[in-house]
């Protein structure tokens, strides 16, 4: 029976810490390495606990920590979300929805309003799953993160930080801090799509982000990411379907050429939401129109 399915039980004993700030919580880690784990909302954390999945003896609520909590936009730095900041406030950011309308579409569709008011960006990153919907948009947009330590603070692109499912290169004694997304550019545009077996809230049995710069005309593609998720290990870029496209005017034929090259990139399984076969060719359906819905934006 897969993970989804696993009988949930009663949370066991566990001490829990109240840091109220940083550098605090980041002491804690440092107290108990290894037998401690960071939660701010606990959507995918306690779950896990609930089916013996994991076992730490302490869990360190950041949720009382300021300043893991905000949206700051500056035109020349771009955007900074903090990691504390729940999916609704994210959904709710003017900001956000006008500036990087392809991470309000990808919110948009993950869980329940009363998930989305727990769940944090950072949280959602972290549990590192291969069907995580933010992952694909925020490395369409060339998004970063920012990982402090006791003794050092560090940068990671979002593509780089997965080592696998439930993996990532943070360290026991590090946390997310915040996400950086470059300026967003007027010649930019950008899609998320996602296919699931029952309603928009499920899980992702496919999701493909798609962003394309043009040049002033609007003709030529200029750059392209093509960001595919649940169908590998770890969110990953289909980058031999975006070099078909640089250099090039979009068109179908084109389009149609680089989406199957997307599919034939995908390196999907079979689990309990879908066959491989299937997951492949719901790369090819979707990566063709996130790139077309992307066109219409211009």
């Amino acid at each position: 029976m897969g993970k989804t399915l696993g009988r949930l039980r009663r949370l066991p004993e566990i001490e829990c810490l109240f840091p109220k700030t940083l550098s605090e919580a980041l002491s804690l880690l440092r107290k108990h390495k290894g037998a401690a784990k960071a939660v701010a909302g606990g959507t995918d954390l306690l779950p896990k606990m609930k089916r013996r999945e994991l076992a730490p003896k302490y869990l360190i609520d950041l949720k009382g920590i300021a300043n893991l909590n905000f949206i700051k936009y500056e035109k020349q730095k771009g955007l900074r979300i903090g990691a504390g900041t729940t999916l609704n406030e994210i959904l709710e950011s003017s900001v956000i929805s006008k500036r990087y309308p392809i991470l309000t579409e990808a919110v948009s569709q993950m869980a329940s309003t009363q998930i989305r008011n727990i769940g944090t960006i950072g949280g959602n990153l972290c549990n590192a799953v291969p069907s995580a919907d933010t992952a694909p948009p925020l490395i369409a947009l060339g998004a970063g993160l920012k990982l402090v330590g006791p003794k050092k603070t560090r940068a990671v692109l979002v593509e780089d930080f997965f080592k696998g499912p439930d993996k990532t290169v943070l360290d026991p004694v590090e946390l997310v801090a915040e996400v950086q997304i470059p300026p967003a550019r007027s010649s930019e545009f950008g899609t998320y799509l996602k296919h699931t077996i029952r309603a928009e809230m499920d899980l992702a049995v496919v999701g493909v982000a798609a962003y394309l710069a043009l040049d002033s005309k609007k003709h030529i593609c200029k750059d392209v990411k093509i960001v595919l998720g649940a169908v590998a290990p770890i969110p990953m870029r289909a980058k031999k379907a975006e070099a078909v496209l640089i250099g090039k005017t979009l068109d179908d034929d084109l389009i149609e050429s680089a989406a199957k090259i997307a599919s034939e990139e995908a390196k999907p399984i079979d689990d309990i939401r879908s066959t491989a076969e299937y997951r492949k060719e719901m790369v090819k359906v979707l990566t063709k129109r996130a790139i077309k819905q992307s066109l219409e934006k211009v």
